[in-house]
């Protein structure tokens, strides 16, 4: 964690009013945090802090693409991400971050790391389900054909038998419904 240094953000010696952070986010950023579901990452986080005399404001915007591999054909694609987020910074007697949306750092505390809420915003923004645009459009066709060959098939023999009920069954039902 030694490597996020960068995302210290110093507000001390910051005027009242609003300032903006860039950040280029890669792999060597996600490394930091042991997160390996992104075989490629490229996303540009702007970050305005409005300093006020009492509290912090931050807003983080990020976009740019992950490449992920796809949740049905298994290729890889880049998928476009972006997202927001908004944290209220305030000063209370000791450090409390279990609200996402109000941090609150000690008494004379002078700096803010960001990188965890760049971390959770760029994750959360990527969808449970990666679909490949071209499973979308049929432009893998190739791939889905290949998919749906090797997918299981139902068994016309099994299905019949199991239409045949034995007739000691038919008997024990009916004891059922003549009660």
């Amino acid at each position: 964690m030694n490597n996020l240094k960068e995302y210290l953000i110093p507000f001390v010696g910051l005027k009242i009013g609003k300032h903006q952070f860039d950040y280029q986010i890669d792999n060597t950023f996600f490394k930091n945090f042991d997160y390996d579901e992104f075989n490629d990452v490229s996303v540009k986080v702007d970050i305005v802090l409005e300093k006020k005399s009492t509290m912090l404001e931050l807003d983080f915007k990020h976009k740019g693409t992950v490449n992920v591999p796809c949740d049905v054909s298994g290729e890889e694609f880049d998928l476009p991400i972006k997202g927001k987020l908004k944290l209220l910074v305030k000063f209370g007697d000791a450090f409390n971050d279990e609200n996402e949306e109000l941090l609150i750092l000690p008494h004379g505390e002078f700096q803010v790391n960001v990188a965890q809420y760049i971390y959770e915003s760029i994750v959360l923004s990527v969808p449970l389900r990666r679909v490949h645009p071209g499973v979308k459009d049929g432009s893998l066709s190739d791939v889905i054909e290949k998919l749906e060959s090797l997918s299981p098939k139902e068994n016309k023999k099994e299905e019949q038998q199991n239409n045949d009920i034995d007739p000691r069954w038919e008997n024990l039902k009916k004891l059922l419904t003549d009660k």
